[in-house]
């Protein structure tokens, strides 16, 4: 792991921006309006194109205006801790659960990326970028320790057991034809006007196939932690997915990797992605995405290195001169399985949240999982 690649992309700053937070409230007894998280709290409020109102003392009196440069000098101050595995999971969950396909960044991403905060979220990138604890982020696929994961609203839901379906060669074939309507409809029915209020599917991976990601440390699966947009589950279930010997993977490790597939497989959906991947990219141009049907007849999986997530998720990728393309709606260490062969086992091991709401805690399994407690 590098201390640019760290930077590169909006996700890996705001791990950055999320570890020097923590460091921050770790020296901070009590709330201090000349403290590192204060400065980032008014500079990402007034950043924000879409800020929130102000509750609580002091909510009608004028905000202090802190500019990026003094968010930065602060933070040269916060006294950096030991590079732990929980406070990097802390920090990955939050810059996971903060990102956005269809809209504008929020204003912590803006403040991030700004000139003078990447200059001193360097000296973070490369306090991290050193510990043992990030060299799974580089690792390739786990053919050994896969998961699925599914959520349940309630603590008497129990996961539904999988339907049979068509064979999932059709299911993308009927994918891409889908695609291809929708994007004749957007380009005859939506302006070009990139600024214009109309949003769609924003996402870039195949939806109808499975998806998976490995364990951590502790056993919790990982698509249980790193979660986009996450809407407060409280209960999960996961399902082991065993890989057979001999499916080839396609490793997206970063932009380069994604955009070969794109040029390989390309999908054309400019109309159709054009309003929310400009919001989220500020770009206006050509897209598209890979065409997971045509990479189904070379692939047996596609799965993103936590590396490839924090360098390049959320950024407008370079396919060729007048074209780029957004992997959107993925979580770091996924996997999408392009073949049948690769389904979850009959075994379900159930997670809860704790009471204190930041660590998950493994339930009695249900019947058929002999695993540990």
């Amino acid at each position: 792991m590098t201390e640019d690649t760290l930077l590169a992309g909006p996700r890996g700053r705001r791990l950055l921006l999320e570890f020097a937070r923590e460091a921050d409230r770790a020296t901070q007894q009590n709330y201090d309006r000349s403290s590192f998280n204060s400065a980032v709290f008014y500079a990402a409020h007034d950043l924000d194109p879409n800020p929130g109102v102000i509750f609580g003392p002091g909510a009608d009196e004028p905000l202090p205006d802190i500019s990026p440069d003094e968010v930065a000098r602060r933070l040269a101050t916060v006294p950096l801790p030991e590079v732990t595995e929980a406070g990097l999971r802390s920090a990955l969950g939050v810059a996971v659960d903060h990102a956005r396909y269809w809209q504008e960044p929020d204003g912590e991403d803006i403040l991030a990326a700004t000139t003078p905060m990447r200059r001193e979220l360097r000296r973070v990138a490369a306090h991290i970028a050193q510990s043992s604890h990030v060299e799974w982020w580089l690792s390739e696929v786990d053919r050994d320790d896969q998961w699925s994961v599914g959520w349940a609203d309630t603590a008497e839901a129990r996961p539904q057991e999988p339907r049979e379906q068509a064979p999932l060669t059709e299911r993308l074939a009927a994918w891409r034809v889908r695609v291809v309507e929708q994007e004749v409809r957007a380009e005859r029915e939506r302006p070009r006007d990139p600024k214009a209020m109309y949003s769609g599917e924003w996402w870039s991976f195949p939806w109808e196939a499975r998806c998976s990601a490995r364990s951590l440390d502790d056993g919790l699966p990982s698509g249980v932690l790193f979660v986009e947009d996450c809407m407060g589950w409280k209960q999960a279930f996961a399902r082991r997915m065993p890989v057979p010997a001999g499916i080839e993977v396609f490793e997206i490790d970063g932009a380069d990797a994604w955009a070969d597939l794109c040029r390989r497989y390309p999908l054309e959906v400019t109309a159709q992605k054009r309003h929310d991947w400009y919001r989220t990219t500020g770009r206006d141009g050509r897209w598209v995405m890979p065409d997971w049907s045509r990479v189904a007849e070379a692939y047996g999986g596609v799965h993103l290195t936590v590396r490839g997530y924090l360098a390049a998720a959320g950024t407008a990728i370079c396919v060729d001169d007048d074209t780029a393309s957004v992997i959107a709606g993925w979580a770091p260490d996924e996997s999408h399985w392009l073949t049948d062969s690769v389904r979850p086992d009959d075994d379900v091991v159930e997670w809860v949240l704790a009471d204190d709401r930041e660590h998950w805690r493994r339930k009695t399994p249900l019947a058929g999982d002999a695993g540990p407690q």
